[in-house]
């Protein structure tokens, strides 16, 4: 395996890449956590996670998803790893091997730049897993795919997604409506 050491971000995630090149095999690793892609086959799971009321009260309006949206969400996902290479990562906790909830890039009102997601399950809540979680995904965007800069949006009512994005520096660029909801916008600028 090859492990890519950290740049300039004190918190920059190991990369883990198999040689395989599937695009599928690479893992991010924090002092506290580990993340690795969701695999296609692992619909069931995403669905579980998304379907906690807690994780679905913003992410999904409050309703439940169907198998079959995970299912698809998940097929999309393996795409977007393998000809991408950004996409939607398990967080386990690396001492206990606890799911957490995920996180990752994905493409909501901009197909052309994935935004920042996290969802953490409740009892993981309030630990700063989100934030840590997400540091390493805006690391890996800039380094190892070169993004210019991060977004990220969320219900404007969600105040623990909002307190993420700013303790991740994040930059609030505004409200919009968006499907009939206050959506907030926040934008990380690569560094220089």
């Amino acid at each position: 395996m090859d492990i890519k050491e950290p740049g300039y971000w004190p918190w920059w995630p190991r990369l883990i890449v198999n040689p395989n090149g599937t695009g599928l095999d690479f893992i991010l690793s924090t002092p506290r956590l580990r993340l690795h892609p969701f695999l296609p086959h692992e619909d069931a799971l995403f669905w579980e996670i998304n379907t906690e009321p807690s994780v679905r009260e913003y992410l999904w309006d409050g309703e439940e998803i169907p198998r079959s949206l995970a299912r698809e969400i998940m097929e999309k996902n393996a795409h977007h790893l393998k000809h991408d290479k950004w996409g939607l990562w398990i967080i386990l906790d690396k001492r206990e091997e606890r799911l957490l909830g995920y996180t990752g890039l994905w493409p909501f009102f901009d197909p052309n730049q994935p935004e920042l997601l996290y969802a953490l399950l409740p009892e993981a809540t309030g630990q700063g897993y989100a934030t840590e979680a997400a540091r390493a995904v805006i690391s890996y965007a800039f380094e190892k795919l070169g993004f210019s800069y991060v977004a990220a949006s969320m219900d404007s009512p969600h105040q623990a997604s909002r307190s993420v994005c700013l303790r991740l520096g994040m930059d609030d660029i505004g409200e919009k409506i968006m499907d009939g909801k206050p959506t907030t916008f926040f934008r990380l600028d690569a560094p220089a």
